[in-house]
């Protein structure tokens, strides 16, 4: 069967051989079992053979298409249930065209040539080499990615391999003990053991889809990264706390998972520190200022600006900190000269670069722990409200770093026992060369970033050199950090100090989960450095081969296409976006997105999650209305009409597809395409139904305000729809003033009637007025049909009606500006028109120009005496016609003026 597949590909997909067997038979463990390396070679040259003899028989052709996909559906069996070990198959060399070795490859030249040589080499495919091993032990320290691109790639391949894997053709990784790795580079993900039917989630340590399965039945620990509290939150981190809350409800409400939610507060570490202490000193400096003297504080923010000038040239031309720093400079340039200027503005102007100024002279004189406190417990609150306002749910546990420093100090101790740590100069790093030596890669997440310093970095703080001397390699990271004077610190065995960033989350994780997590989420910036740190810190304290097993990314946010910055003025807080759109409107658009995709956020956008919310709520008003008049008794129950029968085999199509798409990876943009199909299709039933089926309605309306009440939509307890108010008073609300608006509406119907037949406008007008100005205010949304036919009424939110209403004004005024404007335009080109006319086309060519003119006055001769020739004439005779037009124009507007 499978020589014939094949042949079958060869001729009609012209594939290559070996690609085939690649894809097909050695996928097989009782082929790999029974080939040799010889009777590989004998196999492969028996099939093309075959496939060279075998001539084109046109009567497959047609059974090409079906035989395909049972192809497939076999060669994804093999892929689930049988793997291979490919190493005693394929040995092929990454050095099978080196010569000779570097003797030290640690060189700036010795680098660029093999940099060069692995531009050229499929070093990705094959098997290490005795050379790959010779070489990678010479090294030492990781090459650097952006200087050595090709070189640091197979640096981190050979990495890999070291634990035991070896790399197939197709670039899958696949250990000695049979396991495999789907992703490129990754070490092996081991699947957990106990097995549950349903979810698949996307495992960022795999970079594919697995089945979702707890370590201990249904019962999942979920550790999520939380913010480092020293600004306002923004539209980043919604990205992240909406998004994991709208994964968190699903595996909750939906799939009946029970959730132990951890979530970390980092209260602190570098930018907190220096936030704190400039805040400190810059308040400080401002109330000390009006009792000292002007010309020393004048001297002082002058001398701050020059600094900041000379910190901005030492910059990169695009480090996007150069931006900002040009705007400040902006500001501040064309006054900080004046000796006139008023100090507190200017002062207001400098703050950055005085807080630069001051922290460099005074920081190390801020001791107080409760200053850096006050800036992380303010913000920290404020983060709390953002959330609530976003309806987040809160975490089952929170963590704050400061609350946890004995068991960081007692983690780290233990990882120093086991042989993956060491003291230096006060401060604690992760020994990357004792891992590697043990466990053969420094990263499970993204191991290809491996050595970018630039990265690495980041992650180390604004306090913290990478290259500092205290390290035995440039990618050990810090556990803990001695203390400098003016930052916050703990005693410690290695002396005063303070936790580094990426250790927090590992310790307080083990303190609440123990050595194991389900889960583990958190935003896509923080996969490397600080997640894979993470993995290699927890693994190294608990000696695990998988700390957790499924990491999940919520991906980028952009603004209007772009990455979120301040210098580019399109950061947006929570609290900004929040004065636009409500929280509601902010989960159907993140909704209306792969989770871990990116999301843009836009106008544009959020328009379109108003609108689908506007969809839903019309219909949930709809049904409500409808249910208002739903009888009682047997006589509410009558036989399906075939239309009914439709809509509710299409409900049926309708909730099996979205526990599909929920169970395929929280496909939260497939289920919002869904409900809004069923909703269409409710409301073409109603369309061709004169009476419809009441109780139908109210299945569909309740099933889709279910599904939305699972994704934090909806946060009432209301049957059907977004709720005017909160909880069961909403509905009991609603349901005792229905009567009240039913009658108030059957009697302006009447008022209207009576208003036509007497051809009454004014009291139309107040018709109409009741129904936009006075029912809104009540929170009753009033919808006219046409003549003879009841007005439809809804209740509604009162705040979402007065928007609306503001908007239809906001709009009329807007086409009334519009309108004026363009008759104002009109005016003008009129006026110009006119003005324009005044001059009578005989003298309009009477210039410099030209020496001498017919009767008419047109030209005859240039300036120079010479003759015009007949293309001049042309083009000035049509000048000349045109000017006549205008001219004649305007002396009828004389006239009509007379008159």
């Amino acid at each position: 069967t499978l020589l014939y597949t094949i042949k079958f590909e060869l001729l009609y997909m012209k594939c290559s051989a070996e690609r085939l067997l690649s894809k097909y038979l050695l996928l097989s463990t009782q082929l790999s079992q029974q080939l040799s390396s010889n009777s590989f070679s004998q196999q492969l040259t028996k099939t093309q053979k075959l496939a060279a003899e075998t001539p084109i028989i046109q009567p497959f052709r047609p059974n090409l298409q079906t035989f395909r996909p049972n192809l497939q559906t076999f060669g994804n069996t093999l892929t689930r249930n049988l793997h291979l070990n490919l190493h005693s198959i394929a040995s092929r060399s990454y050095f099978s065209t080196m010569v000779e070795l570097p003797e030290d490859p640690n060189t700036g030249e010795q680098m660029q040539l093999l940099n060069a040589h692995f531009a050229k080499s499929s070093y990705v495919e094959g098997s290490r080499s005795q050379k790959d091993s010779l070489l990678f032990s010479k090294f030492t320290q990781p090459p650097c990615p952006s200087s050595y691109p090709h070189l640091s790639r197979w640096y981190c391949h050979v990495a890999n391999t070291l634990s035991g894997h070896v790399t197939s053709s197709g670039g899958n990784v696949t250990s000695l003990d049979g396991r495999q790795s789907v992703s490129k580079g990754q070490p092996t993900w081991y699947k957990p053991d106990w097995n549950t039917a349903g979810l698949s989630i996307y495992n960022s340590l795999t970079r594919r889809k697995d089945p979702f399965i707890p370590s201990d039945g249904m019962n999942v620990t979920w550790y999520n990264c939380g913010p480092t509290v020293y600004d306002a939150s923004h539209m980043g981190h919604a990205r992240s706390y909406i998004t994991f809350d709208i994964l968190r409800r699903i595996m909750s409400n939906y799939f009946g998972f029970n959730i132990l939610y951890v979530m970390n507060i980092t209260d602190i570490d570098d930018k907190i520190i220096y936030r704190a202490r400039t805040k400190f000193l810059l308040d400080r400096y401002r109330s000390e200022m009006g009792s000292r003297n002007r010309d020393e504080v004048l001297t002082e923010i002058r001398e701050s600006v020059d600094d900041f000038k000379s910190k901005m040239s030492t910059l990169a031309v695009d480090d996007p900190k150069v931006k900002m720093m040009q705007k400040v400079l902006t500001e501040v340039e064309p006054v900080v000269g004046k000796s006139d200027v008023d100090l507190e503005e200017l002062l207001t102007s400098a703050s950055m670069a005085m807080e630069t100024w001051l922290d460099k002279r005074f920081g190390a004189e801020v001791t107080d722990h409760s200053i850096f406190a006050a800036l992380t417990q303010h913000w920290e609150a404020e983060f709390h409200n953002d959330l609530k306002e976003l309806n987040v749910i809160p975490a089952d546990v929170l963590t704050r770093v400061t609350d946890y420093v004995p068991e960081i100090v007692a983690y780290v101790e233990k990882i120093i026992s086991n042989g993956y740590a060491y003291a230096s100069n006060g401060s604690v790093y992760f020994d990357s060369a004792a891992w590697r030596r043990d466990r053969g890669y420094l990263a499970k997440l993204k191991p290809e970033s491996v050595g970018d310093l630039d990265a690495l970095a980041e992650g180390e703080g604004k306090f913290t050199d990478v290259t500092s001397k205290e390290k035995k390699n440039q990618v050990d990271f810090a556990l803990w950090k001695s203390s400098k004077p003016g930052e916050p610190y703990w005693e410690s065995p290695w002396g005063r100090g303070r936790p580094g960033w990426h250790i927090e989350c590992s310790a307080m994780a083990d303190s609440i989960c123990d050595s194991k997590l389900d889960i583990h989420s958190g935003g896509e910036d923080l996969v490397f450095p600080h997640h894979d740190n993470e993995i290699l810190q927890a693994e190294g304290y608990s000696n695990s081969k998988q700390w957790v097993n499924y990491f999940i990314h919520a991906g980028h946010l952009s603004i209007e296409g772009c990455k979120m910055s301040k210098s580019l003025k399109n950061f947006i807080t929570i609290k900004d976006a929040l004065k636009k759109n409500t929280g509601r409107q902010l989960r159907i658009h993140f909704l209306s997105h792969s989770w871990h995709g990116g999301l843009d956020y836009s106008e544009s956008a959020m328009s379109e999650a108003v609108n689908t919310e506007k969809y839903f709520n019309e219909f949930f008003h709809l049904v409500k209305y409808h249910k208002s008049t739903l009888g009682e008794g047997i006589s509410s129950f009558t036989k399906p009409s075939p239309n009914e029968l439709n809509l509710y085999a299409q409900l049926a199509d309708c909730q099996r597809a979205v526990h599909n798409a929920l169970a395929d990876n929280f496909d939260t943009p497939t289920v919002m395409k869904l409900l809004k199909s069923v909703v269409s299709d409710a409301y073409t039933y109603l369309s061709a139904q004169k009476q419809p089926n009441v109780r139908l309605l109210i299945q569909v309306a309740v099933y889709v305000t279910k599904i939305l009440s699972v994704f934090g939509v909806v946060s009432t307890s209301e049957s059907i729809g977004f709720g005017a108010g909160s909880g069961e008073a909403s509905q009991s609300t609603d349901e005792a003033v229905l009567p009240f608006v039913r009658a108030l509406s059957e009697f302006r119907d009447d008022v209207r009637s009576a208003a036509r037949e007497l051809k009454a406008g004014n009291i139309l007008e107040q018709c109409d007025s009741v129904r936009d100005n006075v029912l809104p205010e009540l929170g009753v949304r009033l919808e006219d049909r046409e003549p003879g036919t009841p007005a439809v009424f809804k209740i509604d939110d009162k705040e979402t009606l007065l928007r609306e209403k503001q908007h239809r004004q906001d709009e009329i005024a807007r086409k009334q500006k519009e309108k004026a404007e363009k008759a104002a335009a009109r005016e003008k080109a009129a006026r110009e028109k006119l003005e324009k006319g005044k001059l009578s086309p005989k003298e309009m060519f009477r210039t410099p120009a030209y020496s001498a003119w017919d009767d008419e006055g047109m030209p005859t001769h240039d300036a120079k005496g010479a003759e015009m020739t007949q293309s001049q004439l042309k083009k000035l005779r049509k000048q000349y016609a045109n000017q006549d037009k205008l001219h004649k124009t305007y002396l009828q507007h004389i006239s009509d003026l007379e008159i």
